[in-house]
């Protein structure tokens, strides 16, 4: 059964939703049965990258939050992301734009690497600090999950797989999904936000049990009348 993740690296519930999932996922019996996409998506299609700019300074001029309510909601943020086991450290989040880190996906994802990068992307954007429109970074990540650095940089220095991320993201557009992370499984259910493992356990388990039975059950339905066999009887 596949199970399709839209996503932002940039997105703090986008990483505290991958391991609740990923909860989910362990605990269910089927795992071995379930296939998983990584999908783009671009909260902030118009963002500069600027490495200099505090995050909570860019999130407060670009919501018009106090800077102080900023920081309230990146303190949150951290505190749930500590509840899985996460430690994110804001204060060194980079402002980047995310087009180039979604490019990088999409390579790793013809190496079946695709949840090696957004694991990796993830880690360095919320815990590292490290820069994810910058071409070196990505080619250090990639390196550490078993692509070749020379091939991520001549990737990134074309326009590669930007059609691929244009893709996922008018896909996105066309199911209504306004929001990520967002999980659709069986092509069939959604499930929106970093939902409790619960919401996960009973969404896998439903769309599972639909995908087994129609995997078993008849491809056509047939009209009977009158007809010949293989054995010649008519």
């Amino acid at each position: 059964m596949k199970i399709e993740i839209w996503s932002d690296v940039m997105c703090p519930f986008c990483y505290i939703g991958k391991r609740r999932f990923e909860d989910a996922l362990q605990q269910f019996k089927h795992k071995d049965q379930v296939e998983i996409e990584w999908k783009s998506f671009q909260l902030n299609p118009d963002m500069v990258t600027d490495p200099s700019v505090n995050i909570s300074q860019y999130l407060a001029d670009a919501k018009g939050w106090t800077l102080e309510y900023a920081r309230q909601m990146n303190n949150h943020v951290t505190e749930m992301a500590a509840e899985v086991g996460l430690t994110y450290n804001m204060h060194k989040a980079v402002v980047a734009n995310s087009f180039n880190a979604h490019r990088f996906t999409h390579l790793a994802k013809t190496h079946h690497l695709g949840d090696a990068a957004e694991e990796a992307l993830f880690k360095a954007y919320f815990t590292d600090g490290k820069n994810m429109d910058d071409v070196d970074t990505l080619a250090e990540l990639g390196a550490s999950i078993g692509l070749s650095a020379d091939e991520v940089k001549q990737t990134l220095a074309t326009d590669a797989f930007a059609d691929n991320v244009k893709h996922d993201i008018a896909e996105a557009q066309y199911l209504g999904i306004q929001g990520v992370p967002f999980f659709v499984m069986n092509n069939k259910y959604g499930v929106s936000g970093a939902q409790a493992v619960p919401v996960f356990t009973q969404t896998l388990e439903k769309a599972f049990g639909e995908w087994h039975d129609e995997q078993n059950k008849p491809k056509l339905d047939v009209i009977e009348g009158p007809a010949c066999g293989p054995d010649g009887d008519c």
